[in-house]
């Protein structure tokens, strides 16, 4: 008779390890669907609070002041082109600002969420402070221009993941919405 081979130990061992893995990976899971309903909710905080604008001075101090405190941003730019001029809506008021700031956004992807070492030229003097920025295009009705809403961060990796760029077109898609409300009515 041969020499028994015990695989039972063995396997026990690795089974151990996979059981491991898979809680670990659970966990994971859990908390990237804690972080994502997070999300969620302060996005449609947002869009709601920019909802209960009472005309569009009021929408654009909601956005440009109070949106930076509920989303945990540091900068948020509204800006809009028309013709061969553009400006752009910061906590500081309206500045003009280079049409093509504005247009560049404009048949291109609905956001763009990028890492940079100096944000996009429509964060005006708050552009050497971000490190992460989402770009959103504004899908205004004609015979209004193209639109952009800037949202900038300190944190470099605000953006990064990727993941939420279905909530930010919806943002987007609201101030949309407002802006041509108080624009065209």
């Amino acid at each position: 008779m041969g020499d028994v081979i015990g695989f039972r130990d063995k396997a026990l061992i690795e089974l151990r390890h996979k059981i491991a893995a898979l809680g670990e990976a659970n966990a994971d899971l859990a908390a990237f669907a804690r972080g994502h309903a997070g999300a969620v909710a302060q996005i449609h905080a947002a869009a709601l609070s920019a909802m209960d604008a009472e005309g569009l001075d009021h929408l654009i101090h909601i956005v440009t002041q109070d949106w930076p405190d509920s989303l945990g941003l540091d900068a948020v730019v509204t800006a809009l082109a028309a013709g061969e001029s553009a400006m752009r809506a910061a906590p500081a008021g309206l500045q003009m600002v280079a049409p093509a700031q504005v247009a560049g956004t404009a048949g291109g992807p609905a956001v763009v969420m990028r890492i940079v070492d100096q944000g996009d030229g429509v964060f005006g003097p708050a552009a050497s402070l971000i490190r992460a920025e989402a770009l959103i295009r504004l899908d205004l009705p004609e015979p209004l221009g193209p639109g952009l809403l800037a949202l900038g961060s300190r944190e470099v990796h605000a953006f990064e993941s990727g993941h939420g760029s279905e909530l930010l077109a919806f943002l987007g898609a609201v101030v949309s919405r407002m802006i041509s409300r108080w624009l065209l009515d």
